[in-house]
């Protein structure tokens, strides 16, 4: 996938998260995201990790999701994870389901879209920054399948990265 890589200046300071941790905290990516949203005309609805059959919520959540969605706003981790998809988890070979639930990373399971869900995104927007995520973006940029975030496929892709993440990579 060909990716647009826009470098923002110093002074930018972007910061995402992809995935639900626990929902109620100050720093989920509920909460981030509703406060993103609050002026934006767009509806955010949050996966369902209180339920406590996870999986059968997973599937119920995969089950709302329409045939194709407008963007994914995703970040990217220095050890190229994106959404929930970690390296090494389990999760990264289903094939066969939207949503799936992952086994536990930085002490929480997570609920997240699979690949097939990412798929089907008409964008891709990634939000990325800091000196930590330099490696990471070089493969994503590489299109090295060595790291999740580089198996993500949409329609097209815009990589918005501050200069420190984006040193030394170019921009358009």
């Amino acid at each position: 996938m060909q990716h647009e890589l826009v470098t923002l200046p110093d002074a930018a300071a972007l910061a995402s998260r992809a995935a639900v941790v626990v929902a109620g905290l100050a720093t989920s990516s509920v909460a981030q995201h509703h406060e993103a949203l609050d002026r934006v005309p767009a509806r955010l609805v949050p996966m369902p990790v209180t339920d406590p059959d996870l999986e059968a919520a997973a599937d119920a959540y995969a089950a709302r999701l329409p045939p194709a969605l407008d963007v994914v706003h995703l970040g990217l981790g220095p050890d190229g994870h994106t959404a929930s998809l970690v390296p090494g988890d389990p999760v990264l070979d289903v094939a066969d389901r939207l949503v799936a639930v992952t086994n536990p990373y930085q002490g929480h399971r997570r609920m997240t879209l699979t690949f097939p869900g990412l798929a089907r995104a008409q964008q891709a927007l990634w939000l990325i920054a800091g000196e930590d995520k330099r490696d990471a973006l070089r493969k994503l940029l590489a299109g090295d399948r060595s790291i999740p975030a580089a198996r993500v496929e949409a329609a097209r892709s815009t990589i918005l990265a501050d200069a420190a993440a984006a040193e030394g990579l170019g921009s358009t």
